[in-house]
């Protein structure tokens, strides 16, 4: 399997903790890219390539470290607890708080986001043990597009057009 295909879910939980960190860290690195660019773009905006380099270097790394600490405790607890519950997808988002509180120098900051995220954590860990979607995929509507005349927009669907046929009949 390819590292960059590798998704948290592949193995249980308390196993396999590199592919575990690359599938999160996929998406720490791709957030914070987003949100460094947005930072350089509107609010920082940097004078040069090395203050560039070190804005998008002082809010993605931190992301990572977040997402690495999370992945890891929760191995970490996993393994040491010998269950896999929610309690230890609650302690590692409370690591990833701490990670958090360290980078904006305020525990106060830290508790709260390990709190938030230890509560994500464990909607999403029930979501895998109950079999429902923490984030749905949309719904695709039919509606508009290039060929309009082919989509029904009335509350019936109109009969089929072979009632002449049968009216040809009767009238032989």
């Amino acid at each position: 399997m390819s590292i960059l295909r590798s998704k948290y879910y592949d193995h249980p939980d308390g196993e396999d903790a590199f592919g575990k960190i690359v599938a999160t860290n996929k998406y720490a690195l791709t957030a914070g890219l987003a949100w460094s660019t947005l930072d350089v773009l509107t609010l920082s905006k940097p004078q040069g390539y090395l203050p560039t380099i070190g804005r998008f270097a002082y809010n993605t790394g931190p992301l990572m470290g977040m997402a690495t600490a999370f992945t890891l405790t929760t191995l970490a607890a996993t393994n040491a607890r010998g269950k896999d519950d929610k309690i230890n997808y609650l302690i590692g988002g409370f690591a990833a708080g701490g990670v958090f509180g360290a980078w904006k120098r305020n525990h106060v900051a830290g508790l709260c986001a390990g709190l938030f995220l230890g509560i994500a954590g464990v909607l999403k860990k029930m979501s895998i043990e109950q079999g429902w979607e923490f984030f749905p995929k949309p719904l695709k509507h039919q509606y508009g597009g290039v060929n309009i005349a082919s989509n029904d927009y009335t509350i019936t669907a109109e009969r089929p057009r072979n009632w002449t046929t049968e009216e040809k009949k009767e009238q032989a």
